[in-house]
């Protein structure tokens, strides 16, 4: 799912590049004010405040971010039928959510694909690729429109970056540790902090946010079942199991790259360690939990 992709590709980078500036900057010596052991409330601190800034920061860039990155040109002024469909589509279904009016984009890709994103329920974006528009019927395409519009109302994208948050603290805490300790022990370092600290910091910084990623794939499939719910309520559940099903045909095509069916609101296909990645539950169950809701 692409607004899962962008916001960890952006948080991993803020982290990442904060930390090497406050190495340099010689500002983690805080850290290590004692000259000899790390200052473990210090440590939680300065992870807590940095965790969470990198978190919020990519929530504040998440539309600007998907734009750059997808090449989305917002829809201003209709310019044909299916622009007006898409705009009026989604401004009937943020109504019934109750959100303010998303932004609504389009973007270039052969791929059947959609996200939303934004820092709140009232300023988002709503993007569909024209391989969307070209392959799905109007009917399937409202669906998949209630089920971005439905991601935004339940908030989805600002309890990510809240789960970002405490993720991202744990791991800039214990990468620390690590280094400390590798620092100490490994390398003998009696007194501040040597090169293998710095080193084994930022590898482990790096190795434990990619494993961190399972904890908000695992949030971002639960969320899925709860947007297919509420896309079926705005627009149909016949039509919501009509999209997902389309969605199942056009990720069993050999032609469609993995890259992007793994990143698309079908979320592509994974089995064994894959699936903890996967940001999608499998198509299967996400129909299945839908026809159960309906008995």
């Amino acid at each position: 799912m692409k607004r899962i992709f962008l916001f960890l590709v952006t948080n991993l980078a803020i982290i990442v590049v904060l930390s090497i500036t406050l190495r340099l900057l010689g500002f983690e010596r805080i850290l290590d004010q004692q000259g000899v052991d790390l200052d473990i409330n210090s440590l939680l601190l300065f992870a807590a405040v940095f965790g969470f800034g990198g978190s919020l920061m990519s929530l504040v860039l998440s539309k600007w971010t998907a734009k750059r990155f997808t090449g989305a040109q917002v829809i201003e002024m209709p310019s044909n039928a299916q622009e007006h469909w898409l705009v009026s589509t989604v401004q009937r279904q943020a109504q019934a959510a109750g959100i303010g009016m998303p932004e609504v984009a389009i973007y270039q890709a052969p791929d059947i694909n959609a996200f939303a994103t934004g820092m709140s329920r009232n300023n988002a974006l709503v993007a569909v690729s024209t391989g969307l528009l070209n392959a799905m019927s109007q009917d399937e395409a409202e669906a998949v429109l209630a089920h971005e519009v439905s991601h935004v109302a339940n908030g989805d994208m600002v309890t990510l970056a809240l789960i970002q948050g405490v993720v991202n603290t744990f791991v800039i805490f214990l990468s620390r540790v690590i280094g400390h300790t590798v620092d100490r022990v490994i390398f003998k370092t009696e007194q501040g902090h040597g090169p293998a600290f710095w080193i084994t910091a930022i590898i482990a910084e790096i190795v434990l946010g990619i494993l961190a990623t399972i904890i908000v794939m695992w949030f971002s499939r639960q969320r899925e079942y709860r947007a297919d719910a509420g896309g079926a309520s705005l627009a149909g559940r016949e039509k919501m199991i009509a999209a997902l099903q389309r969605l199942q045909e056009s990720v069993k095509q050999p032609h469609l790259p993995d890259q992007l069916a793994a990143f698309g609101i079908s979320g592509g296909i994974g089995s064994g360690l894959k699936s903890l990645f996967m940001s999608h539950p499998p198509l299967e169950d996400r129909i299945a939990a839908l026809r159960e809701a309906r008995q």
